[in-house]
Protein backbone atom coordinates (compact mmCIF):
# COMPACT_ATOMS: atom_id res chain seq x y z
CA UNK A 1 0.00 0.00 0.00
CA UNK A 2 1.35 3.40 -0.97
CA UNK A 3 1.09 6.70 0.85
CA UNK A 4 -0.44 9.79 -0.72
CA UNK A 5 2.22 12.52 -0.83
CA UNK A 6 1.19 16.08 -1.69
CA UNK A 7 4.05 18.20 -3.08
CA UNK A 8 3.45 21.93 -3.28
CA UNK A 9 5.00 25.38 -3.37
CA UNK A 10 3.48 27.74 -0.77
CA UNK A 11 4.00 31.34 0.24
CA UNK A 12 4.29 32.17 3.94
CA UNK A 13 0.61 33.10 3.91
CA UNK A 14 -0.33 29.73 2.39
CA UNK A 15 -0.95 30.73 -1.23
CA UNK A 16 -0.32 27.93 -3.74
CA UNK A 17 -1.89 29.51 -6.83
CA UNK A 18 0.20 29.75 -10.02
CA UNK A 19 3.75 29.29 -8.74
CA UNK A 20 5.20 28.40 -12.15
CA UNK A 21 4.09 30.85 -14.85
CA UNK A 22 2.57 34.35 -15.04
CA UNK A 23 -0.47 33.01 -16.96
CA UNK A 24 -0.72 29.67 -15.14
CA UNK A 25 -3.88 30.40 -13.15
CA UNK A 26 -5.48 33.84 -13.23
CA UNK A 27 -8.69 32.88 -11.43
CA UNK A 28 -10.01 35.63 -9.19
CA UNK A 29 -7.85 38.18 -11.00
CA UNK A 30 -4.66 36.67 -9.56
CA UNK A 31 -1.78 38.74 -10.93
CA UNK A 32 1.24 37.16 -9.19
CA UNK A 33 1.73 34.05 -11.34
CA UNK A 34 5.26 32.69 -11.50
CA UNK A 35 6.14 33.79 -7.96
CA UNK A 36 8.13 30.61 -7.13
CA UNK A 37 10.54 30.68 -10.09
CA UNK A 38 13.03 33.24 -8.68
CA UNK A 39 13.63 30.92 -5.70
CA UNK A 40 14.74 27.87 -7.71
CA UNK A 41 18.21 26.56 -6.90
CA UNK A 42 20.14 23.28 -6.83
CA UNK A 43 18.97 22.47 -3.29
CA UNK A 44 15.34 22.68 -4.41
CA UNK A 45 15.98 20.60 -7.55
CA UNK A 46 17.65 17.93 -5.43
CA UNK A 47 14.78 17.91 -2.91
CA UNK A 48 12.20 17.70 -5.70
CA UNK A 49 14.11 14.85 -7.29
CA UNK A 50 14.07 13.01 -3.97
CA UNK A 51 10.34 13.60 -3.51
CA UNK A 52 9.63 12.36 -7.04
CA UNK A 53 12.03 9.39 -6.94
CA UNK A 54 9.60 6.80 -5.58
CA UNK A 55 8.54 5.78 -9.07
CA UNK A 56 4.92 5.60 -8.03
CA UNK A 57 1.98 7.06 -9.94
CA UNK A 58 0.93 10.68 -10.10
CA UNK A 59 -2.53 11.84 -9.06
CA UNK A 60 -3.47 15.15 -10.67
CA UNK A 61 -6.37 17.51 -10.90
CA UNK A 62 -7.42 18.60 -14.39
CA UNK A 63 -5.88 22.07 -14.25
CA UNK A 64 -2.47 20.74 -13.09
CA UNK A 65 -2.58 17.88 -15.61
CA UNK A 66 -3.23 20.28 -18.49
CA UNK A 67 -0.47 22.66 -17.33
CA UNK A 68 2.07 19.84 -17.05
CA UNK A 69 1.02 18.33 -20.39
CA UNK A 70 1.29 21.73 -22.06
CA UNK A 71 4.91 22.05 -20.95
CA UNK A 72 6.78 18.82 -20.26
CA UNK A 73 6.28 16.67 -23.38
CA UNK A 74 7.75 19.54 -25.44
CA UNK A 75 10.99 19.68 -23.41
CA UNK A 76 14.07 17.85 -24.63
CA UNK A 77 17.51 16.99 -23.27
CA UNK A 78 16.44 16.64 -19.65
CA UNK A 79 15.68 13.60 -17.48
CA UNK A 80 12.26 14.86 -16.35
CA UNK A 81 10.37 14.63 -19.66
CA UNK A 82 11.01 10.94 -20.19
CA UNK A 83 10.29 10.14 -16.55
CA UNK A 84 6.99 12.07 -16.62
CA UNK A 85 5.97 10.49 -19.91
CA UNK A 86 6.56 6.98 -18.51
CA UNK A 87 4.88 7.67 -15.16
CA UNK A 88 1.31 6.45 -14.71
CA UNK A 89 -0.90 9.53 -14.34
CA UNK A 90 -4.38 9.38 -12.74
CA UNK A 91 -6.40 12.49 -13.54
CA UNK A 92 -9.47 13.67 -11.64
CA UNK A 93 -11.84 15.61 -13.87
CA UNK A 94 -15.50 16.04 -14.69
CA UNK A 95 -14.63 17.83 -17.96
CA UNK A 96 -12.02 15.62 -19.62
CA UNK A 97 -12.89 12.47 -21.57
CA UNK A 98 -10.77 9.45 -22.42
CA UNK A 99 -8.56 8.85 -24.19
CA UNK A 100 -6.43 11.49 -22.47
CA UNK A 101 -3.72 13.04 -24.67
CA UNK A 102 -0.65 12.37 -22.50
CA UNK A 103 0.63 8.80 -22.60
CA UNK A 104 0.02 6.63 -19.52
CA UNK A 105 -2.90 8.81 -18.37
CA UNK A 106 -6.15 7.45 -16.92
CA UNK A 107 -9.27 9.39 -16.01
CA UNK A 108 -10.81 9.16 -12.53
CA UNK A 109 -14.48 10.11 -12.39
CA UNK A 110 -17.32 9.36 -10.02
CA UNK A 111 -16.53 8.82 -6.32
CA UNK A 112 -13.07 10.38 -6.20
CA UNK A 113 -12.37 9.61 -2.54
CA UNK A 114 -13.15 5.91 -3.04
CA UNK A 115 -11.06 5.80 -6.23
CA UNK A 116 -8.08 7.45 -4.50
CA UNK A 117 -8.35 5.06 -1.54
CA UNK A 118 -8.26 2.14 -4.01
CA UNK A 119 -5.31 3.66 -5.84
CA UNK A 120 -3.36 3.90 -2.57
CA UNK A 121 -4.28 0.32 -1.64
CA UNK A 122 -3.21 -1.05 -5.02
CA UNK A 123 0.03 0.93 -5.32
CA UNK A 124 3.40 -0.57 -4.40
CA UNK A 125 4.92 2.93 -4.16
CA UNK A 126 3.83 6.34 -2.95
CA UNK A 127 1.18 8.16 -4.97
CA UNK A 128 2.40 11.71 -5.58
CA UNK A 129 0.21 14.77 -6.07
CA UNK A 130 1.68 17.91 -7.64
CA UNK A 131 -0.27 21.15 -7.27
CA UNK A 132 -3.92 20.14 -7.69
CA UNK A 133 -5.26 22.32 -4.88
CA UNK A 134 -8.95 21.66 -5.51
CA UNK A 135 -8.31 17.93 -5.54
CA UNK A 136 -6.27 18.04 -2.32
CA UNK A 137 -8.88 20.12 -0.53
CA UNK A 138 -11.53 17.56 -1.55
CA UNK A 139 -9.39 14.69 -0.16
CA UNK A 140 -8.49 16.31 3.18
CA UNK A 141 -11.83 15.62 4.92
CA UNK A 142 -11.46 11.91 4.03
CA UNK A 143 -8.03 11.59 5.66
CA UNK A 144 -6.44 10.37 2.42
CA UNK A 145 -3.32 12.55 2.48
CA UNK A 146 -0.44 10.94 4.37
CA UNK A 147 2.39 13.41 3.80
CA UNK A 148 2.89 17.01 2.70
CA UNK A 149 6.17 18.14 1.12
CA UNK A 150 5.87 21.91 1.28
CA UNK A 151 8.32 24.31 -0.34
CA UNK A 152 7.60 27.37 1.79
CA UNK A 153 8.85 30.52 0.06
CA UNK A 154 9.86 33.69 1.95
CA UNK A 155 7.06 35.65 0.34
CA UNK A 156 3.68 37.02 1.40
CA UNK A 157 1.22 37.71 -1.41
CA UNK A 158 -1.87 38.59 0.61
CA UNK A 159 -4.15 37.22 -2.07
CA UNK A 160 -4.61 33.99 -3.98
CA UNK A 161 -5.92 30.47 -3.54
CA UNK A 162 -4.54 28.76 -0.46
CA UNK A 163 -3.79 25.09 0.09
CA UNK A 164 -5.54 24.86 3.43
CA UNK A 165 -9.06 26.35 3.39
CA UNK A 166 -10.15 28.69 6.17
CA UNK A 167 -13.18 26.48 6.83
CA UNK A 168 -11.17 23.25 6.87
CA UNK A 169 -10.95 20.70 9.65
CA UNK A 170 -8.17 20.63 12.23
CA UNK A 171 -5.22 18.56 11.05
CA UNK A 172 -2.17 17.71 13.14
CA UNK A 173 1.14 17.25 11.36
CA UNK A 174 4.54 15.97 12.47
CA UNK A 175 7.70 17.40 10.90
CA UNK A 176 9.81 14.51 9.59
CA UNK A 177 12.41 16.40 7.52
CA UNK A 178 13.41 19.92 6.57
CA UNK A 179 16.04 21.66 4.52
CA UNK A 180 16.57 25.32 3.70
CA UNK A 181 17.64 26.34 0.20
CA UNK A 182 20.16 29.02 -0.68
CA UNK A 183 17.22 31.32 -1.51
CA UNK A 184 15.58 30.89 1.91
CA UNK A 185 12.88 28.42 0.88
CA UNK A 186 12.14 25.96 3.67
CA UNK A 187 11.35 22.53 2.26
CA UNK A 188 9.41 20.87 5.05
CA UNK A 189 8.11 17.31 5.03
CA UNK A 190 5.15 16.75 7.31
CA UNK A 191 3.50 13.43 8.16
CA UNK A 192 -0.25 13.74 8.69
CA UNK A 193 -1.05 12.28 12.07
CA UNK A 194 -3.75 9.61 12.22
CA UNK A 195 -5.55 11.38 15.05
CA UNK A 196 -6.66 14.37 12.97
CA UNK A 197 -10.16 15.65 13.62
Amino acid sequence: MGKLVAINHLTLDGVMQAPGRPDEDERGGFAHGGWAIPDNDEVMFEAMGKAMATGGPLLLGRRTYEALYDFWPKQTANPYTDALNRTRKHVVSTRLREPLPWENSTLIAGDVAAAVARLKDESDADVRVLGSGELLRSLMPHGLIDRHVLMIHPLVLGTGIRLFPAEGSTTQLTLSDSVTTTKGVVIATYEVRADFA
